[in-house]
């Protein structure tokens, strides 16, 4: 029998069928020295009213990422069943273990969730629940917003992002649902290892799927959060689920989201040693190909001078370096550029 058909391990009393408000908790099982049947508690809510699309918010994936945490739990307490026209299944702490650690990893099996999907249901904690979603929660979804930002590793320009899909009709509803969202930016990217990410199982099933950046450098974004916050509802007004029209203006004085793509690995820079990085840019700022990303200092090698790091790629930085101490391998920027449909397709 393959994984994908073995039953999850996973409990949870939640009716997803029924209407109202429901709040309890997926029970995953965890035996330790000192449980032998314990559990993980991931908190879940799950508002319906009738008939119409099934929304599923994700936060906290990533237990250092605090902008979804925070707007998907707001969400989930307020959120009246009777100005709701479908469902909405909510999971504001899905790596509970990480969440409760301030980690991106989980503490449980030092597995990072993003990276284990479909999952596997005999597997580690951080897999047995990636199945969980993807065989249980996603047949139910119409669309998918997972809210991430760059945790203690970078800070980003806020923004929604996808992937660059093939077929040119669900790209193009994902960049609607992505615009609708209403950050200041949304990035279609091809990234360093997306396979196994909850965006990448959504996708395969056919499902509209909508990640977000809204932040980073291991803080709360105030903006981030009211951005999260607002790209919610948006999300529920632009697919019929609520009343309204979503509210897409920007502190700039734009009207809308700009379109970005991180199309190639130049768009990348990595550190080619361990150091201390010292960026030069923000996120959110523009540079030339050939600018000074900045210098990687040997602070321990009193004679070792300082090394260059130089932009590959001119554009708007998307990601800028959060931490000082950087590995050799560690990705200190991220380069993004204005979307056409003719070269992300190249």
């Amino acid at each position: 029998m393959a994984e994908t058909e073995i039953k999850s391990r996973i409990q949870c009393g939640i009716d997803f069928d029924r209407d109202g408000r429901q709040a309890g908790y997926l029970r995953a099982p965890l035996s330790r020295n000192t449980s032998g049947w314990g559990t993980v508690e991931i908190p879940i809510v799950c508002v319906k009213n009738g008939t119409g699309p099934t929304v599923l918010f994700t936060g906290g994936v990533h237990g250092d990422e605090y902008e979804g945490q925070i707007a998907v739990s707001r969400l989930a307490h307020t959120l009246d069943p009777s100005a709701v026209q479908g469902r909405v299944i909510m999971l504001p702490a899905v790596n509970v273990p990480a969440v409760q650690n301030d980690t991106r990893l989980s503490p449980v099996d030092h597995r990072d969730m993003n990276r284990c999907f479909p999952g596997n249901p005999r597997g580690t904690f951080s897999e047995m629940l990636a199945h969980y979603i993807d065989t249980v929660l996603l047949p139910l979804v119409d669309i998918s917003v997972d809210v991430h930002t760059a945790g203690h590793s970078m800070e980003a320009a806020l923004s929604t992002n996808m992937h660059y899909l093939p077929d040119p009709k669900m790209r193009k509803r994902t960049m609607d649902a992505a615009a609708a969202f209403g950050a200041p930016f949304n990035v279609v990217f091809w990234g360093v290892d997306e396979g196994a990410t909850l965006t990448s199982a959504v996708e395969r099933r056919g499902i509209l799927s909508v990640g977000t950046e809204l932040g980073g450098w291991g803080r709360v974004n105030v903006e981030g959060v009211r951005i999260g916050k607002r790209g919610l509802a948006n999300v529920l007004k632009h697919i019929g689920v609520m009343d309204g029209r979503p509210d897409t203006s920007q502190r700039d004085g734009a009207s809308r989201t700009r379109h970005m793509m991180v199309r190639g690995q130049d768009c990348y820079l990595f550190a080619p040693a361990g150091g201390v990085f010292e960026p030069r840019h923000l996120a959110g700022e523009t540079i030339d190909e050939g600018d000074v990303a900045g210098f990687l200092h040997f602070v321990e090698d009193i004679d070792r001078a300082p090394v260059e790091i130089r932009y590959r790629k001119s554009g708007v930085v998307w990601m800028a370096s959060g931490p000082g101490r950087v590995q050799r391998g560690d990705v200190v920027a991220v380069v993004m550029n204005d979307y056409e449909d003719a070269l992300a397709a190249a």
